[in-house]
């Protein structure tokens, strides 16, 4: 059965870190979370002044941040030794679990920085578990053509075919590709029929089952077996996630994602006391 679109978000302009210009879906009004994704932002811009400042040391606990480059480059930093700069194509796959302290800065100060940044749930059992750091760079990141041999699929965590991506051992079994469809291409996906699942169109346009999908739009899929994805004549370049959702209680407050009201205040009590670091 073919996933069909449920509802259309669009990314709404806000900031972020020390003033860093953001469009956010998920996390933002419209949709606060989807299980198990808790926010995705896209960071795009030409202008210095828009994410010079970059996002200076802060605390996370209880859930993973994932950030993808188009262009530009970051570098991270954190409290558990973990420092790389990635560009163009890279990856990096941060598991907060019990607690760390990183910093993401840019490392140009002109020019197009353009990347996104994806938080998702840990599940309870994992929640306090040692942090982990995974980099991979451009050049290890799997892709497949699709049907007709035009465009192309990156695999970054997750199974096309008989692609698997690099991304490993995370707990919502999570499918991450960025496809890229030539002028009135289409490609069809299978995706696991208990994913939570949606679509994010960064350039160009898109047809999902006669609807039409602009840039900086995202769509919430129903539950199925595969999508449909269809270019339009300015062709597509798009994100696809999937996760097996937690269906667990979310008490979430900034930096914090927690089961519980008492777990949440522990974490602010822990980064106060300077214990959030193991």
């Amino acid at each position: 059965m073919n996933r069909r679109i449920v509802n259309i978000i669009d990314a709404v302009e806000t900031s972020d870190g020390d003033g860093v210009k953001i469009f956010r879906s998920i996390g933002s009004y419209s949709l606060p979370q989807l299980d198990p994704f808790l926010l995705l932002d896209e960071l795009k811009s030409d202008e210095a002044k828009d994410y010079i400042g970059g996002f200076p040391p802060h605390p996370h606990r209880g859930f993973e941040t994932v950030t993808y480059m188009l262009e530009g480059q970051m570098r991270h930093k954190d409290s558990a030794g973990n420092e790389g700069v990635i560009g163009a194509g890279d990856i990096q796959w941060m598991t907060a679990g019990s607690g760390i302290i990183h910093s993401e800065m840019p490392e140009q100060e002109d020019g197009r920085l353009w990347g996104f940044q994806l938080w998702i749930n840990l599940p309870a059992e994992q929640k306090m578990r040692a942090p982990r750091y995974q980099e991979i760079a451009s050049v290890n990141i799997p892709s497949v053509n699709n049907i007709e041999g035009k465009g192309r699929v990156r695999v970054l965590a997750g199974k096309v075919e008989s692609v698997i991506g690099p991304v490993k051992d995370i707990a919502t079994q999570p499918l991450l590709l960025d496809v890229r469809l030539k002028q009135n291409e289409k490609y069809s996906l299978s995706i696991p029929s208990e994913h939570t699942a949606v679509v994010y169109v960064y350039k160009g346009s898109l047809i999902i089952n006669n609807d039409v999908l602009m840039a900086q739009q995202l769509a919430y899929l129903s539950l199925g077996e595969s999508i449909e994805l269809s270019a339009k004549c300015d062709g597509a370049s798009i994100l696809v996630l999937a996760a097996a959702p937690l269906n667990e209680p979310v008490i979430r407050r900034g930096p914090f994602v927690m089961n519980t009201q008492e777990e949440l205040q522990r974490a602010f009590s822990d980064y106060r006391e300077g214990t959030l670091v193991k």
